[in-house]
């Protein structure tokens, strides 16, 4: 395993598609932190000194990751890397699909070979807030079960998200109901931790919230009718031009790093510093 040490990880490497880059955990002006951020910070408490890249843009699929992420990646040697990618195949209209599925064995063969711990995950039901979320439920129901099945059979330490209750809480998602709010991606990092057996870990990231938020039938029906509005149609509208949200855009850190600098007092930049001051890094 290149760089392990018996103390703990020094070499993170972080690849995936907006998820892991950290979308709608702060903002363009003020920067994205996301769950792959604060599980950094948290191994960097453990093991001071980690080294972390962030290679994930939003909008990639898991062709581009295979051809782009990977060998950035392997050249790195990480000792641990996580990998969430392939929400964007599921919702992708067309017949790629089966070639999604052969792309993500492909990525995971790879990862598999470093000799790093590699942590994945399966996808929460989304479906299950989105008005049209039964056209991609199957879809999404399949790359689970291809993920589970890949995971197993590379060793791969998988996290469980689609069964888990706190990911039914609206409030675990932004207004997209796609992305992780604020909130989901800390409960996102406490679920590495544990399947990473950090210290100081536990299962309570999955339960449900006591009392989680209700909408009305009317709240229900206009945030339907907003959500085609200001999400579905502009999106449908790139994908009919041939855009993608990726287009234009780098990895947040493309390279290795410390996640605390000597400019630094807190991780990734001082915005980081900010929020963390804000709503508790690392809070689950």
């Amino acid at each position: 395993m290149y760089g392990a040490t018996r103390a703990g990880y020094s070499r993170y490497v972080a690849i995936g598609d907006s998820q892991t880059e950290g979308l709608w955990d702060g903002d363009e002006t003020t920067g994205l932190l996301g769950f792959a951020d604060r599980l950094a910070v948290m191994l960097d408490t453990l093991y001071p000194g980690l080294q972390y890249a962030n290679l994930a843009v939003r909008g990639k699929k898991l062709g581009d990751v295979l051809t782009e992420q990977v060998p950035q990646t392997l050249a790195m040697k990480p000792d641990l890397i996580t990998v969430c990618v392939g929400m964007n195949d599921v919702i992708q209209p067309g017949r790629q699909f089966p070639r999604a599925l052969a792309e993500l064995d492909y990525v995971y063969a790879a990862l598999a070979r470093s000799g790093a711990t590699v942590l994945t995950t399966t996808f929460p039901n989304v479906a299950q807030f989105l008005p049209f979320g039964r056209i991609v439920s199957k879809r999404l129901d399949r790359m689970n079960n291809a993920i589970t099945v890949a995971a197993g059979r590379y060793g791969f330490r998988l996290i469980d998200l689609y069964n888990a209750a706190s990911m039914r809480d609206w409030d675990t998602w932004s207004f997209d109901r796609v992305h992780a709010s604020p909130k989901g991606h800390i409960l996102f990092a406490a679920a590495a931790a544990e399947a990473l057996n950090l210290p100081d870990s536990s299962h309570d990231w999955a339960a449900a919230h006591p009392n989680p938020t209700q909408l009305s039938i009317a709240d229900g029906a206009y945030g339907r009718l907003r959500w085609t509005q200001d999400n579905f149609f502009p999106w449908l509208w790139r994908r009919m031009r041939g855009l993608s949200a990726a287009d234009g855009r780098f990895p947040k850190r493309p390279e290795l790093q410390p996640v605390r600098t000597a400019h630094d007092t807190a991780p990734t930049n001082d915005i980081a510093a900010r929020r963390r001051q804000q709503s508790g890094i690392l809070d689950a």
